[in-house]
């Protein structure tokens, strides 16, 4: 019987994942499967399951969750660079919009989001279509806040697909094989076939998650929820036992 509450800061790093909860196993499992299937995690979606527990509740566990996930991808950073690119994987890159929406477009702004912030994606694609993004939340789309990022995660020698923005007009020099679109013309660029579909289609998928869990509200909510985006595309997917084995896992690395 088993849980979490309070700031997850001020219980140390080994305590155990159901430590203080009042809740059972099974319904930590059924809440643990349904995160891992992208299922909604909402109290009046959990009550189908039998997991009643209040929203407050179900909120510092997808909190506990997040972070599980967040320390399992900064593990792998530290351990791979998480790189992306090379001669069988070219690498889309893009910027996109992920503030906070109000409904209707009224009511109080969320305190963290004074600031615009845009998260910043690059997306490597393989032949057999396999797909990584690198994800990061950005101040500003400018050379000085998004060339390091690609060149900390990017292959030298990779090709790199993006819009003509000119903060991306350095790359050449960097070493890398640039293809750009001019969007106000096409979709795609007509000499070379380069197009950013691929990220496109991507920043759709992501938003919707993101939204959909109201993930966006704080900078700090939002940088854990796109690691939760690349932890499913780095880890959870290519597990032999998918996403739920693959954090059943992780679980058991953070909380020996």
């Amino acid at each position: 019987m088993l849980c979490i509450w309070g700031d997850q800061s001020s219980y140390p790093s080994d305590t155990n994942l159901f430590s203080r909860s009042k809740l059972s196993l099974r319904k930590w499992m059924h809440f643990i499967f349904r995160f891992c299937q992208g299922l909604r995690l909402r109290q009046i979606d959990m009550m189908d399951d039998s997991v009643p527990a209040s929203s407050a509740t179900l909120t510092r566990m997808a909190k506990k969750i997040r972070d599980v996930c967040w320390t399992a991808m900064q593990k792998l950073r530290r351990q791979t660079g998480q790189m992306i690119g090379g001669r069988r994987e070219f690498v889309a890159i893009d910027e996109s919009y992920f503030r906070h929406k109000r409904k209707y477009g009224k009511g109080r702004m969320a305190g963290g989001w004074k600031r615009k912030r845009w998260v910043f994606g690059m997306l490597g694609v393989q032949n057999n279509g396999e797909r990584k993004p690198v994800l990061r939340l950005v101040e500003r789309r400018s050379r000085k806040h998004l060339v390091p990022i690609i060149a900390r995660h990017v292959r030298v020698g990779s090709s790199v697909i993006s819009d003509e923005w000119r903060a991306y007009r350095i790359l050449p020099q960097l070493g890398y094989h640039h293809y750009t679109v001019n969007h106000s013309r096409s979709w795609v660029a007509p000499n070379t076939g380069a197009h950013t579909q691929h990220i496109e289609r991507a920043w759709r998928s992501y938003k919707e998650q993101v939204w959909r869990l109201r993930g966006n509200r704080t900078d700090n909510l939002l940088s854990e929820h796109i690691a939760v985006i690349e932890w499913m595309e780095w880890l959870a997917r290519k597990h032999v036992d998918g996403p739920l084995g693959r954090l059943i896992y992780d679980i058991g690395k953070q909380f020996k």
